[in-house]
């Protein structure tokens, strides 16, 4: 199953950009949304990040590629899979398709580290959630 849906809109008016595209900043607003929801799946929910472990995954390093234009009206999704699985960090490759059509437009590969909000440093990645990221590893 590697890949799983982790974000889903419709491009709007204030997501473009003077050319009539979605703006780039946009595109990095989709990765963040499914960071936030893929990492629910992990088992760093919400609460968990404010009072629990206070746990939350940290881009360090992206590499996009842009493949194809948006524009306003637009139905979209993203989906996003594991590439690699580290001590401290994880490499999660996103995919932003057009629903119509599930037009590849955008992809991103992007290193991103554990972070406490404690201490604001990268931390091990506990046993259940590299358990959970390993059925979203890519083959």
């Amino acid at each position: 199953m590697p890949a799983t849906e982790t974000y889903r809109s419709t491009v709007e008016p204030k997501d473009c950009d003077a050319l009539g595209h979605m703006n780039v900043s946009r595109y990095f607003v989709a990765c963040s949304d499914a960071v936030a929801n893929f990492q629910t799946l992990l088992g760093l929910t919400a609460k968990d990040l404010r009072e629990g472990r206070k746990l939350s995954f940290a881009v360090v390093h992206i590499q996009a590629d842009f493949h194809a234009e948006l524009e306003v009206g637009e139905s979209i999704y993203m989906t996003t899979e594991i590439k690699a699985i580290g001590t401290k960090s994880m490499t999660f490759h996103h995919r932003l398709f057009q629903t119509d059509g599930d037009k590849l437009c955008f992809e991103s590969t992007a290193k991103l580290a554990l972070l406490s909000f404690e201490t604001r440093k990268a931390v091990v990645i506990p046993d259940d959630v590299r358990r959970k990221a390993r059925a979203y590893l890519a083959g």
